[in-house]
């Protein structure tokens, strides 16, 4: 599968401003993200690419800055060296929880010891949005529930889910490359408890779960949300990521008309995670 490889450099550059500009490149299909000094690199299946939607985009993105790009197209790569090279080094998250790859050494210890090979999924931790949501599941004592991770990414999600006692687990992403690579990652764990799935919220009619996990964007959250209730059991937690502190109020907002309570959040960086609850 061929790539279309862009690299974004963006005037004064911040680091908060590479994330902006990935939450919104998310919504036109592109699947992982590279940083650098200058901005960063993206990726989106060939197939999938459109430069007249990229343009307009930029045309109005929400951050008055200058934003310039370079396209190259790219094969299929071993894109656990890619990481290796560049990016992924192993975190640490509450003292309880390493997230680490294969060719990582000298692995710190923890609780629960979570082996991820990213390839082109995101989650590795190293992520506010992921790490907020481990720092969720560490608290939440998922032990004997039924569990939703979707959006899974690299399922790093539902493996510590399933290392910290849930009973059944079904992860799902849009994204074939995403499933892959889950099964991959549940593989490299010797987990056995969690069923993958390619596709979006048309997959949870007639599904039950205890917690569900949604790490994905504002805009997917809002039309999906009232599936995630229909799907909850009473007193059943929410769990979502993927936006910013001040999307809480349109996130509680949506919450609300489905029957959701809004029960607290954790920030990082101004990203945010909320936790909600299904009123009886």
């Amino acid at each position: 599968m061929n790539y279309i490889q862009i690299t974004f450099t963006i005037e004064s550059f911040e680091e908060y401003m590479a994330d902006v500009l990935a939450s919104e490149l998310v919504e036109i299909g592109f699947e992982s993200f590279e940083p650098t000094y200058e901005g960063t690199i993206a990726y989106i299946q060939q197939n999938q690419f459109n430069e007249t939607v990229l343009k307009q985009l930029l045309a109005d993105f929400p951050l008055e800055v200058n934003i310039e790009y370079s396209i190259i197209e790219v094969e299929g790569k071993n894109w656990n060296e890619e990481w290796e090279k560049n990016y992924f080094e192993p975190i640490v998250i509450d003292n309880e929880c390493v997230i680490h790859s294969t060719f990582h050494k000298n692995v710190p210890a923890a609780r629960y010891d979570i082996i991820i090979d990213p390839k082109m999924s995101f989650g590795t931790g190293h992520h506010e949005t992921t790490s907020l949501v481990i720092s969720e599941i560490l608290t939440l004592n998922p032990v004997g529930k039924t569990l939703l991770d979707m959006g899974c990414g690299t399922a790093v999600l539902a493996i510590l889910a399933s290392m910290c006692g849930a009973k059944k687990i079904l992860a799902i992403d849009i994204d074939e490359w995403c499933t892959r690579n889950s099964q991959e990652n549940i593989e490299l764990n010797n987990i056995s408890n969690i069923e993958i799935k390619t596709g979006g919220a048309e997959l949870l009619t007639g599904l039950h779960f205890d917690i569900i996990l949604a790490n994905i964007n504002r805009n997917i959250l809002l039309a999906d949300m009232e599936k995630y209730s229909e799907c909850l059991s009473a007193g059943g937690k929410l769990i979502m990521s993927g936006f910013y502190k001040e999307d809480i109020p349109i996130i509680e907002a949506e919450a609300n008309r489905n029957n959701l309570k809004l029960i607290g959040f954790k920030e990082k960086n101004n990203w945010v995670a909320v936790e909600t609850e299904k009123m009886p």
